[in-house]
């Protein structure tokens, strides 16, 4: 279930909230009991394997092609 992010306006807490996808515009009251909350926005980091480095002979300032 996808997590959305909150912070409280009144006591300045910020708090996670696990909802639908469907749900996830809807208000969220803090923890604390205030309603006066604003979803934050999330960089989501996706973690997997590093991109392979570029082919070429390198070196130089156009790839080792002698044109400097």
């Amino acid at each position: 279930m996808p997590r959305y992010e909150f912070r409280c306006r009144s006591c300045e807490d910020t708090f996670v909230v696990s909802r639908p996808m469907a749900q996830s515009s809807e208000p969220a009251q803090c923890p604390a009991g205030h309603e006066d909350t604003v979803k934050l926005l999330s960089a989501v980091a996706v973690g997997g394997t590093k991109a392979a480095p570029p082919a070429g002979g390198g070196g130089g300032c156009c790839g080792g092609g002698g044109c400097c």
